[in-house]
């Protein structure tokens, strides 16, 4: 009896990376942690259980089958992140490089089919080579299967990549199709081919960082939505983005104690938001300015910078911000800009998040290289995104809000629940000037002093135009409001609309612009 419990506390044993010194060196000597560190790091502390830990590949060829690889390159399970229960699977890449085939399939799919039975948030630690070849189609099927369950789990279940070391092919994909991407820098890369094989084809000479480093998915693709100095910055920024997320979209995001007055006053903004609508101003210190103990979560903060989103709480509960950021491009949309926030608007209705939009935006960025890029298209994604949202909106007028964008920024027509103006707004087709020129074109050319028939008919129209008041007049701003109130209007609104219920026609699913 006693030889049955030995071979089986033996062959457990063996199994964990841990007890295999060299495997363990050889992740420590590339300043890496190994899977098993990973998801001990990552959960708390002793809640770690692993699944499936004896699942082996059946492959025949290449006498794949008669080889020891022990955990056959997956570690799949489960845990709690501040008590709350989160499924997970890392890449072990020192088992044949953490490429996937048959074995590794059946743990993640295992490990996404209870996720999404349990209602519970999947982050996966990412570092692998791709397909098996060894395992020819069924490597492929390996991969094709962990992007269906991906895809199925979408908008149900919040799902978190971390980018640990280099992820190829088909990893690449399994990381791009869920909610958020953290990739650690320099460790972390993503790419499709590398530099060898797109020499090859090319001709280009590049390499991995060129390709696929933090700095092109943190600032070029937007790929990356967080990009960390450390595995365990990455754990801990993972950690702090599930603290504002429901653990499905059944369920309402965590509340948290209301440690900071609901109706603090805020009259810094006053002097954050210059009168001049010519001037700049960081949107970044407005909102730290009224939400709960000025914390700022931000998304994607190196990438398409004229627009800034992230998570913050109001009054203890979740909150999207969306807001222009006027010291970029003034502000304006572009391409990157338009999908950037497009695609955390409909994140944020997924998962039942409250979004507030703040607006001061001369309209879309103008160029030929902006409509060959397609900025009819992009753009309109981010029309599609605030109007399909059914969860509670509040749009800010702080500045300028002009044109398209101001659809763009969820006005009235987008199903805005509330629109504020603060004093500053401007809601306008254009600005001024340009609107002036064209009302007052036959007034202006018949005047002796052109140049002074024009400063005049424009100051003309901003008095009658450039203001909230006109639009608070037709009923599509619902309040004008001081700054130093804007925290706590902002919280009674989303409170009175905090249970709303929106009716829309049957359908399958709309058919978003991509």
């Amino acid at each position: 009896m006693a030889d049955i419990y030995e071979k089986f506390w033996e062959k457990r044993e063996a199994l964990k990376i841990k007890n295999d010194p060299k495997r363990v060196e050889k992740i420590h000597n590339g300043g890496k942690l190994t899977a098993e560190e990973r998801v001990e790091g990552f959960f708390d502390a002793g809640t770690y259980t692993e699944m499936k830990p004896w699942t082996k590949n059946r492959c025949a060829d290449f006498d794949l089958n008669k080889k020891d690889l022990g955990n056959e390159g997956v570690l799949s399970g489960y845990g709690t992140v501040d008590g709350r229960p989160v499924f997970s699977y890392a890449n072990d890449v020192t088992i044949m490089g953490g490429a996937m085939g048959e074995a590794g399939r059946d743990k993640i799919v295992n490990c996404f089919e209870k996720a999404i039975e349990s209602g519970a948030p999947i982050v996966s630690f990412n570092e692998a080579a791709g397909a098996r070849i060894q395992e020819g189609v069924s490597a492929l099927h390996a991969y094709c299967s962990t992007f269906g369950q991906t895809s199925i789990a979408s908008g149900w279940i919040p799902q978190i990549s971390l980018i640990m070391g280099t992820c190829a092919g088909g990893t690449a994909y399994c990381a791009a199709l869920t909610d958020f991407i953290i990739q650690v820098n320099p460790a972390g890369k993503m790419f499709i081919t590398g530099p060898a094989v797109i020499e090859s084809v090319t001709g280009e000479k590049t390499t991995f960082d060129e390709i696929g480093g933090a700095g092109v998915h943190g600032r070029i693709t937007g790929l990356a939505h967080f990009v960390v100095n450390s595995e365990e910055e990455g754990f801990a920024t993972a950690r702090r983005l599930l603290s504002f997320l429901p653990s499905n979209s059944r369920q309402a995001p965590p509340k948290y104690a209301e440690n900071d007055p609901l109706d603090r006053k805020t009259p810094e903004i006053r002097d954050i938001i210059p009168v001049d609508p010519q001037k700049s101003f960081d949107m970044k210190k407005v909102i730290r300015s009224f939400v709960d103990n000025g914390d700022f979560f931000e998304v994607q903060e190196s990438f398409a910078q004229n627009m800034v989103i992230g998570f913050a709480r109001m009054g203890g509960e979740t909150v999207g911000i969306v807001g222009n950021q006027p010291r970029i491009l003034a502000g304006c949309i572009d391409v990157n800009a338009s999908w950037k926030a497009a695609r955390f608007v409909r994140f944020c209705d997924s998962y039942n998040i409250p979004i507030i939009t703040l607006a001061d935006t001369p309209g879309y960025l103008p160029g030929v290289a902006q409509e060959h890029n397609g900025i009819i298209r992009n753009g309109a994604k981010l029309l599609f995104a605030y109007s399909e949202a059914t969860v509670p909106k509040i749009t800010v007028v702080v500045r300028k809000d002009y044109g398209g964008a101001y659809s763009a920024m969820c006005g009235k027509g987008m199903g805005a629940d509330f629109v504020l103006a603060l004093p500053t707004g401007e809601l306008a087709i254009m600005g001024a000037e340009g609107a002036a020129n064209i009302v007052f074109k036959k007034e202006i050319a018949a005047a002796e002093d052109q140049a002074a028939k024009r400063k005049e008919l424009t100051e003309h129209y901003k008095e009658v135009f450039l203001n909230p008041y006109k639009g608070a007049e037709y009923g599509i701003v619902d309040d004008v409001i001081d700054p130093e109130d804007l925290r706590s209007r902002l919280i009674r609104d989303l409170r009175i609309i905090r249970n709303k219920k929106v009716s829309t026609p049957y359908k399958k699913h709309s058919n978003i612009p991509l």
